[in-house]
């Protein structure tokens, strides 16, 4: 016979499974209301306010938007950005509490944690929208060019490196700034990590409906888009590719 310890491991692991196959079957909760292109208009009009130092989301992080979030959130835009301190989202987009949810990590590349967190809001949340968003000189883009295949020295480090490492061949062959240049990482460095940048920006965004089957379905019922863009570090503007 089972004894009373194992008959309630074997309930715990019942339960959890039944758990997971909720998050992954589950329909989505009513999201914010708004379409991805609607969700996407708020981000760039906000973007567009944080350029100009209009910005108003002071107004929108006081007690009474806190206790109005304390027991629900429907935020209309989830980011996956770079976790550089010069590009905090909610302030690049003029956004107060509940509006966006962030994603952030070095180089802004899709781990399964990653994917789990984007999903999470996507299906549960019912967010509309995923921007992938990447900036101008990312020193995760950078450490990746400058360690040209071998270790960092970090095994840590080296997996970020390692997820960001095929944008560099590609951006060698179609980096318009490289054309005719043998050793473009070298005599055009700059110009080149911005190449790399680009690329693993739009190739991240690609390759969420890869990797992930619930924002495929997502995308395909047109209940999400996702879109790629870049961050300005000069001008502070952020820009969509196409």
């Amino acid at each position: 016979m089972f004894g009373t310890t194992t008959i309630r491991r074997c309930v715990a692991t019942l339960g959890l499974g039944i758990f997971a196959a909720g998050l992954a079957f589950a329909d989505p909760v009513a999201g914010p209301g708004l379409s991805p292109d609607e969700a996407l208009q708020k981000l760039m009009d906000g973007n567009k306010r944080y350029v100009e130092n209009k910005l108003t989301n002071v107004a929108k992080i006081d007690s009474a938007t806190r206790t109005s979030l304390a027991k629900s959130q429907k935020p209309y835009a989830i980011i996956l950005s770079c976790s550089d301190s010069r590009v905090p989202p909610e302030l690049v987009f003029d956004k107060g509490l509940g509006e966006i949810f962030v994603v952030r990590v070095a180089g802004n590349i899709p781990d399964p944690v990653v994917l789990g967190s984007i999903e999470y809001a996507a299906e549960h949340l019912g967010s509309p929208l995923v921007m992938v968003l990447g900036h101008e000189r990312c020193g995760a883009v950078t450490a990746t060019v400058d360690a040209k295949g071998k270790s960092t020295g970090s095994a840590n480090i080296d997996a970020i490196v390692k997820a960001i490492e095929p944008n560099v061949k590609l951006a060698a062959r179609d980096c318009d700034a490289c054309k005719g240049e043998k050793r473009c990482a070298e005599t055009k460095k700059s110009e080149f990590v911005e190449c790399v940048i680009d690329a693993n920006v739009k190739n991240v965004a690609a390759s969420l409906t890869k990797r992930s089957k619930i924002l495929r379905h997502l995308v395909e019922e047109k209940k999400v888009k996702i879109v790629a863009a870049k961050y300005d570090l000069d001008d502070g503007t952020v820009t969509l590719f196409k």
